[in-house]
């Protein structure tokens, strides 16, 4: 496939809706053609900025106190009847009919946005001709690059003897907090584990469930007040296997 062919099909790379098949070999593309790999960082970072410039604009506080303030009942001297008893609790009823949905609604999409984050950042990766800021398959290396960095420390897997193979780091953000991007491979996949501080935010994603975003698998959880994820294109199996590792690393 020429070069011009590729990049018609950037679009779908960055949004991760190319076969995997096809992703495989846009990647090792991308390895070797300056041009392309340069207008997939350009696209994903584009989308990126449009993701964090939609987060700038939400209500404030005082907003959220006058509304309240707005719609508080006020004091009278009426004595409350029955009638107006049952009508409160059918009101408060019809409101957790409506709301409840609408609440589910909405950390259903905050989760949907998440994950098209860490993907993104993902991609953005594979894309770039410089993946990683400290390059080294040494642990005890990588791991001391980022203090000083980050509000938090972790812990690196041994790996020796595995199918898994360490490449190095850098630091990335999700919802504006920095945190830890490690890229692996194993056999001809790339898998980011990304590790942030835990947070009420992100204590919605489930946890020990691979979850799927397009053509990614990722796969989150908690331990010791970190927020743990990795994607990755490679199969359930090597993503429960590398979990498992950072999980008994961490004890």
């Amino acid at each position: 496939m020429t070069c011009e062919q590729w990049q018609e099909k950037i679009d779908a790379y960055v949004d991760a809706e190319m076969p995997e098949a096809e992703a495989r070999d846009f990647q090792a593309h991308l390895q070797t053609c300056t041009a392309c790999s340069s207008e997939a960082l350009a696209r994903s970072e584009l989308k990126r900025s449009v993701h964090l410039a939609g987060k700038q604009f939400v209500p404030d506080p005082e907003f959220r106190r006058r509304v309240q303030t707005s719609i508080a009942p006020r004091r009278g001297t009426r004595p409350v009847t029955l009638w107006a008893l049952a009508a409160g609790f059918i009101g408060i009823a019809v409101l957790l009919i409506v709301v409840g949905p609408l609440m589910l609604r909405r950390q259903a999409q905050q989760q949907q946005r998440l994950l098209g984050e860490l993907t993104d950042l993902h991609v953005s990766t594979l894309a770039s001709s410089n993946r990683v800021d400290v390059l080294s398959s040494d642990k005890h290396t990588v791991k001391p690059w980022f203090q000083g960095k980050l509000p938090f420390t972790f812990n690196l897997p041994e790996l020796q003897g595995t199918p898994f193979e360490l490449v190095g780091g850098k630091v990335s953000y999700l919802d504006q907090s920095p945190g830890a991007q490690l890229l692996f491979t194993v056999r001809q996949h790339v898998l980011s584990v990304f590790i942030f501080k835990d947070s009420p935010e992100l204590d919605r994603m489930r946890s020990g469930e691979v979850m799927h975003e397009l053509s990614f698998n990722i796969e989150s959880w908690t331990q010791g007040g970190l927020r743990y994820f990795i994607v990755t294109d490679a199969g359930r199996s090597d993503v429960d296997d590398l979990r498992a590792r950072f999980i008994a690393a961490a004890q």
